[in-house]
């Protein structure tokens, strides 16, 4: 039996589950809906356009903050990774600043930014930068000693060096380091759009509690759980695999 079977089987058990749990259990549908009402929920939802509409202005928010986390990070992480005095000051406070939760800004974001998409996507992008650091800055400390000697015996210094060298040889720490942050940033999302408006998937969870539409909220989190789902097994694990099938980790 393939993997993608079990899968299936095991999911339909659960729907089953649920569909027979939900008609006996007595509860009211605002409160337990059946598994064929939150698919007619969905189904509505994608074809009136109010899913999609949430699902672009998120995908919108978290890309935008995921690229600029990238980049911060991967800045931040050569500097405490080059630099002794840089890595004992900043390296110091970026390890504190990865265990805060990035929610926990969103205080902070309302007041400097206000109630906005500024604020949410100050939150996604804080919620995958320190994580992105950490791990570029490990990334960079375990290239092998060896390589960084024979390229500069071979007279490679500066921005040739960090390109041909140390970039190649850390990028299966940074994937890794990718699919955390991507995750972080995930969460983060949902839970500024949960909090702070401005539409969004994590706006229409909040709308559905406000209405009592259970079943709205649970359509919404099954796209959450689809979108992430994809992305982790569908881009981040293929980039992956393709990295260890060229580092000859993985046949």
């Amino acid at each position: 039996m393939t993997t993608a079977l079990r899968r299936v089987i095991f999911i339909a058990m659960i729907a089953g589950i649920w569909e027979v749990t939900s008609k006996l259990s007595g509860l009211p549908s605002f409160m337990f809906p059946s598994l064929t009402q939150v698919f007619e929920t969905l189904v509505n939802g994608l074809i009136s356009g109010q899913i999609t509409a949430a699902i672009g202005k998120s995908m919108g928010r978290i890309l935008l903050g995921f690229l600029i986390a990238i980049i911060v990070g991967l800045i931040l992480g050569y500097f405490i990774w080059r630099y002794k005095l840089v890595e004992d000051t900043l390296g110091f406070v970026v390890t504190a600043l990865q265990s805060i939760p990035s929610i926990v800004w969103f205080p902070l974001a309302i007041i400097w930014f206000g109630l906005n998409d500024f604020s949410i996507l100050f939150i996604v992008t804080i919620g995958a930068t320190w994580t992105m650091t950490v791990n570029a800055t490990s990334g960079f400390k375990n290239v092998p000693p060896l390589y960084q000697r024979v390229a500069r015996t071979y007279g490679s210094t500066g921005f040739h060096f960090v390109r041909t060298v140390i970039l190649p040889a850390s990028v299966p720490q940074i994937i890794s380091g990718l699919r955390i942050a991507w995750a972080f940033s995930w969460r983060a999302l949902m839970a500024g759009e949960l909090l702070g408006g401005g539409g969004g998937l994590g706006q229409l969870l909040e709308m559905g509690r406000s209405l009592g539409q259970m079943d709205l909220v649970i359509s919404v989190m099954i796209i959450i759980a689809i979108i992430g789902t994809i992305v982790d097994n569908v881009v981040f694990s293929r980039i992956e695999r393709n990295v260890q099938m060229k580092w000859g980790v993985h046949s």
